[in-house]
C-alpha cells in the first residue's frame, strides 16, 4: 500500500485521553514519513501481489521475504500462470523461506481462483476466506490493501501496538480476544481507504517501533499517551518461550524437503538417510510430508515432490 497524504499532526504532550481520531492522525502522519518502499504497497500493486505478499509474510520478517516474492512475481504475475504450473514447482519457487504448506495452499488458492473468479483474486472477505489458506486475518489484509475495503486487519503488530497503547497491556494474547477485536474495530476509520491507511500504519509501527522485545518508546508518535509506558512498561505476567530449532522434527523436515525440492525425480532412501541419520526423526518428518501434501511415495523408502 502506497504511502498516505501528510496530515496534521498534534504532538502536545500531558493530554491523557486516547481519541480515535488522535491516534488516526498521529499513525497517519508517522507512516508518511517513516514507511519502507516494499513492491506489495505500490499503489499499482495487483491484488494477487498482495495476496501473495500476505502467504509470505506470515511468521516470516520482510528482509527474507522480498526477493523471494520478486522472483515469485516474475514468474507467476497472475494467478493463472502459477494454477498452470505443478504444486512442485511453487514448492521449489518457495526455496527456503519456511513453513513449505503455504506453497501448496498458495498454489491451490491460485487454481481456485482460475477456476472460480475467472483468474481476479476476489474482494469481499467472505469469498476470500473460501480460497484455501486464506484465513480470518489473510482475507481482511487483502480486502484492505488491495481492495482498500473496509476491515479489522490483526496482525500480532497490531494487536500489540493497541494493546499498549489502549489498553496498557505488554503483550497479546495467544489468541485474539472479542474485546480485542470490538476496540480495533471501534477505532477503525469510517472510510474505507482511510481504514486501510491506519491499518498498514500500525502494522508498520509496531515492525519499526513497537516492537516486542525492544521497542523504541523514545521514537514513538503514541508514546504521550500510551498507557503501558506510562505504566513504566511492565513486563508480560508470562515471558512467551522462544522454541529451539536444532534438533528439532521441523529440521528434520526442512532438511528432507530440501532434497526433494532440489532433486530432478525422486530422492531414495539412503540420501534421506544420509542428510538425516536418526531414524525414527526421520520416518515422522517423512511421513508430516506426506500428509501435508509436500512429498508424494513413489515406492519403498522412495519420495518426490507433488
Amino acid at each position: 500500500m502506497g504511502r498516505v497524504s501528510p496530515v496534521s499532526c498534534d504532538r502536545r504532550r500531558g493530554v491523557p485521553a486516547v481519541t480515535a481520531r488522535w491516534l488516526t492522525g498521529q499513525v497517519a502522519c508517522w507512516y508518511a514519513a517513516n514507511a519502507r518502499d516494499l513492491p506489495w504497497r505500490a499503489n499499482d500493486a495487483s491484488p494477487w501481489a498482495v495476496l501473495v505478499s500476505e502467504f509470505m509474510l506470515q511468521q516470516t520478517p520482510v528482509a527474507r521475504v522480498l526477493p523471494v516474492w520478486q522472483a515469485w512475481m516474475r514468474r507467476w504475475p497472475t494467478p493463472a500462470a502459477l494454477a498452470a504450473d505443478e504444486p512442485a514447482e511453487a514448492i521449489r519457487g518457495w526455496g527456503r523461506l519456511g513453513y513449505p504448506r503455504r506453497a501448496i495452499r498458495l498454489h491451490a488458492a491460485a487454481r481456485a481462483i482460475d477456476a472460480e473468479h475467472d483468474g481476479v483474486v476476489p474482494a469481499s472477505e467472505e469469498e476470500l476466506r473460501r480460497l484455501p489458506g486464506v484465513g480470518a486475518y489473510t482475507a481482511a489484509a487483502v480486502a484492505a490493501f488491495a481492495y482498500r475495503r473496509r476491515a479489522v486487519v490483526l496482525d500480532t503488530n497490531v494487536r500489540r501496538v493497541l494493546g499498549r497503547v489502549v489498553g496498557g497491556e505488554p503483550a497479546p494474547a495467544a489468541g485474539i480476544t472479542r474485546a480485542e477485536w470490538t476496540r480495533a474495530e471501534r477505532l477503525l476509520p469510517g472510510d474505507g481507504p482511510r481504514a486501510a491507511a491506519w491499518s498498514v500504519g500500525l502494522m508498520e509501527l509496531g515492525a519499526l517501533v513497537c516492537t516486542n522485545r525492544s521497542p523504541a518508546c523514545a521514537r514513538c508518535p503514541l508514546r504521550s499517551r500510551c498507557r503501558w509506558l506510562a505504566a513504566g512498561r511492565p513486563a508480560p505476567a508470562e515471558p512467551r518461550r522462544v522454541q529451539a530449532y536444532a534438533g528439532t522434527d521441523r529440521q528434520a523436515r526442512g532438511r528432507l524437503l530440501a532434497l526433494l525440492r532440489e532433486a530432478d525425480g525422486t530422492v531414495d532412501a539412503a540420501a534421506f538417510a544420509a542428510a538425516w541419520p536418526a531414524v525414527a526423526q526421520r520416518e515422522r518428518a517423512l511421513a508430516g510430508l506426506v500428509a501435508d501434501g509436500l512429498a508424494v511415495p513413489t515406492g519403498v523408502g522412495r519420495y518426490r515432490l507433488p
